[in-house]
Order: C-alpha cells, then structure tokens, then sequence
C-alpha cells in the first residue's frame, strides 16, 4: 500500500499527519492433553492516519484501499471537531529498514514439526510420573510487516517474527495445585532452545508436585522474603512501569485502565532503598517487547523509571512529552494498525545487583521464599498491592526447608521497595500480554529481575 501517497495528500490539509500500515500473519496450536484441541490462522492488515488541525487531533483506521480520499476527510473532520489542544513533541525524523533474525524461519516451521515438538514435552511431562490430569499448552508465531511515515520526514520499515508459548498444568496430589508461563521471544523458532523450555517445564511440574503433597501452612507475621526472578518481575511491571506512565499520570486513562499514585511533580521522590532501579528497555534483541522505533517513529531507547530508589522517569509518547515540556523517550506503541500509539511498556526489570542467590540467603534467621507466583493483584492506582506465592518455602538459618501453600504478601508500593535490601545476579524475564486503553490493547511484553531481599514485611 502507497501510504506515501496518503501522506502527501493529507499534508495539504492538516497541520502534521501520520500514516502507518501492518499486516500479521498468526498462526496458533492450542494442545490439550497431548491432543489438538484446536489449529487457527489469522491475517490482518490495514492502514491508520492521524493528523492535527488547529490543535484538534483525529485518528482513523480502515482495512481497505479503496477510497483514500474518504478516509482522510474523515481524520480532517474529527481533528476540526476536537476541542481539545494537542500538540507532538519535536523529534528527529528519521529514515531506516530493520528486521528481527531468525535461525530457524517460522515461514519454514510446518504444523507437523510444531504438533511432534509438543506432543513430545507433554510425553516428558508425563514421564515424570507426577499426576498432572490437565495439561494446556498454546503455541503461536507471527510474522508483522510495518511501514510508517510522517510529515516529520520519517520513513521506517520492519520485519518482526515473533514466537509465544504458554502452559496451565493441574497438578493432583494429597492438595490441588495449578501453575502457568508464558514464553515470548522475537525471532524464529530456535526459541524454544533460548527458553530451554523442557527442563522449564518439567522443574514447574516437581514444584507444584512438592507443594501438593508436602506442602504446609505459610506462617503469617513479619519477616523476611526472597522474591524470586518472577515475583520481582510482576511487581516491576504492575507498581513500577504502569504507574510511570505518562498519560495515566495526566488522567486520560483514568476510566480505562486506572490512574497512578505518581504526580507529575514527584520525579526525584523517594520510593524505595537505594538498591531499587527498575529499567523499561525495548532495544534488548529478540525481546518479546523488542521495537527499534515506537509508533510514533521515535528511537527507542532504555529508561530508567525507579533509580537508586527514586522515581526517575515517565514513559511518554510525543502528545504526553509535548504537554510536560520535554523530548519523548520513544514509548508509544499500538497493538494493530487500528488503534493509536499511547505510552506503553514493552521490557521492564528490576536492574540486578552482584550478590548470588546463597549470599541472599544465608543471613535470613526465619522467611519465606517466594519463587513463583500464583495469583497477584493491584488497585487503579498501583499502591495497595497482594501477592500470593506459588511454589514458595521456609528460611531458617540460611536455609531452604519445608515448602509452604500460599503465602499472601500485602504490601503499599513504598512498603514493598523501601524493604529491599539487597538484589541477586540472577536476572531473568517472563513473558506477558499487558493490558490497556478502551478499546483494549493487549501488548507483548517482558517482565523480569533477579531474586531480591526484603527484610521485615507482613505476611498475613
């Protein structure tokens, strides 16, 4: 699609436009129990524009080619009838082609191979002789071809394959217990050794057997917690990156997806210890959340959002940066060529530090370990927050001893990061589909961190 074209004719009538094209490709295997339960292809393509007018802004989208002249009519009226006065961040406009490597082609990968390859880990599972009478396994790949331009100057285009794999098991011992990942990795199928997704998947299966048949009642009062890489991630994600973004922080998302206990003037303000960063980086190659230009066609760039415990930075796109005076950081992005780019996260992690995990643990007179979670929640705000522990045990004396069920964690955002005292070198990430706007954008993303130490918080 000449989307140069469109550029050219809307330019003559609004003050700044905007064009992006996409089109994917997905193909997903649902398996359940070692059969198929389900085989789905989907291709979608389609255009978006938007402009300015006198401050107004519009935005349209269509999936067909066929009266362009209509289409940007439509973006011209909406800007002229928006009352609102917005304005785009200045940024350098630039022009560039990239693409994401694969090793292994998804265009080359049939059914087959994917069918045998999980059949195969569901034969492995089993093996282990662990009762695990439901077993879920969902496979998808993609493959994203995007072109943008704007009245700036800019001109990118991308090739993006992308891999997604996710597991729900139910294990049945003297209790139930139930456990789920999800996998992401930009590129092409030799993703599944990056994860090395067996030994993944069979250590969640002896986990959850432990915890059912030996599992004891979490202890509740103060005391000391080791997060492990997954805990840390989602806590990462939910009370850091969500927060730090800059439209919820101005209110536009405070009907949809919630608001933010940060102001705009609290950039400095302490929220937790010194041993506290948090980073959002998409520029980490083949990262599920992996973009070299936003949707806006801003570099991206790493951001660090909690540093050294304060709060450091704001996830912007060019409409949020142009109304607090600053230079966008490249965060916007959109879920498909018909919604519009919004500040978003796409890698966040707490930063690790250099202590390993027996170095954590060796000073914990009496704790938790948390290695996993099972269930997590938050408030529109991302203050009050609940953890609850998956695969989790005792400390004593430095110690890994009895595994308990369900240790609940209740914490404020302070009080989880204030409590930190030390970060491992244990970095590892977790893939997600974070949600967001009306109508809903549900994104790729990556969640991470090592294990962390907190001293003296509530179990209750």
């Amino acid at each position: 699609m000449d989307i140069e074209k469109i550029l050219k004719k809307v330019e003559e009538k609004a003050d700044y436009a905007e064009v992006r094209y996409e089109k994917s490709l997905t193909n997903t295997l649902v398996m359940k129990n070692g059969n198929i339960d389900a085989v789905n292809v989907e291709q979608e393509k389609g255009i978006s524009l938007r402009v300015l007018y006198d401050g107004g802004i519009g935005f349209v989208s269509t999936n067909s080619s066929k009266d362009t002249d209509d289409f940007i009519k439509r973006a011209i009226k909406m800007a002229k009838n928006n009352k609102s006065k917005v304005g785009l961040s200045k940024e350098k406009a630039y022009e560039d082609k990239w693409a994401v490597t694969q090793k292994r082609k998804i265009e080359d990968t049939g059914l087959e191979w994917k069918i045998e390859y999980l059949q195969d880990l569901d034969k492995r599972m089993m093996d282990t002789k662990v009762n695990i009478p439901a077993r879920i396994f969902q496979l998808n790949d993609t493959l994203i071809e995007k072109e943008y331009v704007n009245s700036d100057g800019a001109k990118i285009m991308a090739y993006h394959p992308k891999i997604g794999f996710f597991y729900f098991l139910t294990v049945v011992g003297k209790t139930v217990e139930q456990g789920y990942k999800q996998f992401g990795y930009s590129g092409g199928y030799e993703a599944f050794d990056v994860w090395d997704l067996e030994n993944v998947a069979i250590d969640e299966v002896k986990g959850l057997n432990k915890v059912a048949n030996q599992g004891k009642e979490a202890p509740k009062g103060k005391m000391d917690l080791l997060c492990g890489p997954e805990v840390t991630g989602i806590a990462a994600h939910e009370s850091c990156g969500h927060p730090t973004e800059a439209d919820r922080i101005m209110g536009r998302e405070s009907s949809q997806a919630g608001e933010s206990f940060i102001k705009e003037n609290m950039v400095g303000q302490e929220v937790g210890s010194e041993y506290v960063t948090i980073a959002e980086d998409p520029t980490i190659e083949h990262s599920y959340g992996y973009y070299k230009y936003d949707g806006e066609g801003v570099k991206a760039r790493i951001k660090y959002l909690y540093k050294e415990g304060k709060i450091n930075e704001f996830l912007h796109s060019r409409e949020t940066a142009y109304k607090m005076g600053i230079q966008s950081n490249g965060a916007a992005r959109a879920s498909s060529y018909n919604r519009e780019p919004i500040p978003r996260m796409a890698n966040t992690f707490f930063v690790p530090g250099d202590y390993s995990f027996d170095e954590l643990i060796k000073d914990i007179k009496f704790g938790i370990y948390m290695k996993n979670f099972t269930e997590w929640n938050i408030d529109d705000k991302r203050y009050n927050q609940r953890y609850i522990g998956r695969e989790s045990y005792i400390i004593e004396n430095g110690e890994i001893k009895d595994p308990v069920k369900r240790p609940v964690l209740e914490v404020t955002t302070p009080g989880f990061y204030k409590a930190v005292d030390a970060a491992g070198n244990d970095l590892e990430f977790t893939a997600g589909s974070c949600g967001k706007s009306d109508p809903m954008q549900g994104l790729d993303v990556w969640m991470g961190g090592p294990t962390i130490r907190l001293r003296n918080v509530i179990f209750r």
